[in-house]
């Protein structure tokens, strides 16, 4: 009867033991203070700044389609309505890239927008109001770790957020830390190592909002994995299960008196 009657006593350690090991609110829930944000003058204007090991696509328009063709790798290739194919280039380790006609530009370090107004300058020289589009066309970013569907992913329009990148993985798992997702970027060959927190929605107005060409995105586990890889994953199982039984045989021992 002892032994039960310690049983018994041992029950409400067990429950505090178990909620204890349950996530918050505040650990789970994304954006909890948006609405501090409502109504604050927008931050974040990122754009993405190209890099060595890129690959450009880049076509020029003109109304004589034969102008048009000395500014692309593709010469023999026909022009349509008097558009270039479209010539991807790569940038070298140096920033360069070797232009038709135009020779080396230092692309590495500026937006689209900074070569595409290089390009509008330099090729005006020789046609009348040119139309140029440009595309990095290698871009993509990675999602590793605590996520449901990790790996890399091309990214078509040059511009994605944290957020849809973490969307793309299928969202993070229940053991996923939200508040310390770690983000990898290189520019100009030099590495940083930044943490976000996604579950303040200030990370909104910050550099890391918005992803750069080739970002990794590290979402750590948290204590509850960590623990569970350690002793076990059926340990909370094995729990739960005992704490039943106790409880049964504490109302059967208490019904039996």
């Amino acid at each position: 009867m002892k032994y039960f009657f310690l049983l018994k006593k041992s029950i409400p350690f067990l429950f505090l033991v178990l909620l204890g090991s349950c996530a918050s609110k505040k650990d789970m829930i994304y954006y909890q203070d948006i609405d501090a944000l409502a109504g604050q003058e927008k931050l974040n204007s990122y754009e993405i700044k190209i890099q060595p090991d890129d690959l450009l696509q880049i076509s020029v328009y003109a109304e004589d389609p034969e102008i048009a063709k000395s500014f692309s790798l593709n010469v023999s290739s026909e022009t349509v309505a008097g558009a270039t194919a479209g010539s991807v280039y790569l940038v070298d380790a140096y920033g360069f890239i070797d232009f038709p006609t135009l020779g080396k530009l230092k692309v590495s370090g500026l937006s689209r927008t900074n070569v595409l107004e290089i390009l509008d300058a330099k090729i005006s020289r020789y046609i009348k109001k040119p139309i140029i589009s440009l595309r990095i066309t290698n871009f993509k970013v990675s999602v590793q770790g605590e996520v449901n569907a990790p790996g890399s992913y091309p990214i078509a329009s040059e511009r994605i957020t944290l957020i849809e990148a973490l969307t793309m993985a299928k969202d993070l798992t229940v053991y996923g830390k939200r508040n310390n997702i770690l983000i990898i970027r290189e520019i100009d060959g030099v590495k940083s190592y930044n943490r976000v927190d996604i579950t303040k929605a200030g990370f909104m107005n910050t550099p890391f909002y918005y992803l750069a060409q080739n970002d990794v995105v590290y979402v750590e586990p948290n204590q509850n994995k960590i623990n569970g890889s350690a002793v076990g994953p059926s340990t909370g199982l094995i729990f739960s299960v005992m704490s039943i039984l106790i409880a049964l045989t504490t109302l059967i021992i208490t019904s039996s008196k």
